[in-house]
């Protein structure tokens, strides 16, 4: 099959086409406007529709109000972006609206940088607005990646009628890689038969987040906890990397999972027993990765480009069991992976501890 050439910003763009996704709302902002570049090109030619809203709040009550029709639709943003959408997402997961939301990650807090980071991960996996909900959360560390995840984070979306993130970061976004592209396929979007479609003479359809009585929303909030329990114990994905006998493992999402997957091999050829988990999916966190390694190893790293913030998963999946290390940097620094070999010589020289 032949390959071609794309940016990750692209990618995006492209797989969510792919996917059967015809509307797109969203504003620009460095580091993933060509996205919405992409998108103001593409949509138009399989019949879609591309707006370049005022704001990114805008862009997500759009969403909102497309979603609510029945449309597979998604935004995209980044940092101070995805901020401004924070109320919007709130929304849609209450009225339980399936939709896609990207968020190709820059350096923060407030304005930051437009330079690569991973300071969103509580933003993204803690639900960054108000009330007790969900997002889920998926994080390519590839082009290729991307392209496989937009059909399955649009998949998910419809499965649970729940939001779904896509965290990248801005490295993701702007590096080029081939990819295997494929037949585009016609997509069978699932029946929506809560949509509200305004067709006359139909069963009246309400989409709603707003339950005034609190017995009634307690109630409301107690069945999206049963559908997120069922989210959680189905869609956990992870990758294992060179696993076998390690002694310390690696944890690492997204582009800093790339630079561990490097550092694994520099120790493994220099004799030093490690291993990665990368995790795929950020929410549901992939807890059953650790199951077996439970009492075979003597620590974990986990390294990111924040200041620890999936360290704290990676503590509750282990629960005190073995010892967990930390790692990163921020602002928009990428780690480097001689310095992070020197990290694991100091951990495997110590046993770990």
């Amino acid at each position: 099959m032949a390959k071609v050439l794309m940016k990750g910003n692209e990618a995006i763009g492209e797989g969510a086409v792919r996917a059967g996704c015809r509307y797109f709302f969203g504003y620009p902002i460095t580091p993933q406007s060509e996205l919405p570049h992409y998108l103001a090109k593409r949509l138009p030619e399989v019949g879609g529709v591309y707006l370049q809203s005022e704001s990114e709040t805008a862009a997500i009550n759009m969403v909102y109000g497309a979603a609510g029709a029945g449309a597979r639709v998604m935004t995209s943003s980044s940092g101070p972006g995805i901020s401004l959408m924070q109320e919007g997402i709130s929304y849609l997961a209450g009225a339980e609206l399936p939709c896609v939301i990207v968020n190709m990650i820059r350096g923060g807090p407030g304005l930051g940088n437009i330079a690569p980071a991973q300071s969103d991960y509580f933003q993204a996996t803690r639900g960054g607005g108000h009330g007790d909900y969900r997002v889920i959360v998926l994080a390519p560390a590839s082009v290729q990646e991307i392209i496989d995840l937009m059909r399955l984070a649009f998949d998910l979306a419809d499965r649970y009628r729940n939001p779904v993130m896509v965290a990248g970061d801005g490295i993701l976004g702007q590096m080029m890689e081939p990819v295997e592209l494929g037949e585009e396929e016609d997509v069978q979007i699932p029946p929506r038969p809560w949509a509200a479609t305004g067709r006359m003479g139909g069963e009246k359809k309400l989409i709603n987040s707003l339950y005034i009585v609190p017995e009634e929303l307690e109630q409301h909030n107690l069945k999206l906890a049963r559908k997120y329990a069922l989210i959680a114990s189905k869609e956990q994905r992870w990758e294992e990397y060179r696993l076998d006998g390690a002694r310390l493992v690696l944890v690492a999402f997204g582009t800093v999972a790339r630079i561990c997957k490097a550092v694994v091999d520099r120790c493994r050829e220099e004799g030093l027993a490690v291993g990665l988990i990368r995790p795929i999916t950020l929410w549901p966190y992939p807890q059953k990765a650790f199951e077996p390694l439970m009492g075979k190893v003597d620590s974990f790293l986990v390294v990111e480009m924040n200041l620890g913030q999936m360290v704290e998963d990676v503590r509750l999946a282990v629960n005190g069991r073995h010892p967990v290390h930390f790692y990163g940097r921020c602002g928009g620094m990428l780690p480097v992976a001689a310095d992070v070999v020197q990290e694991v010589k100091k951990l495997y020289g110590g046993g770990g501890n």
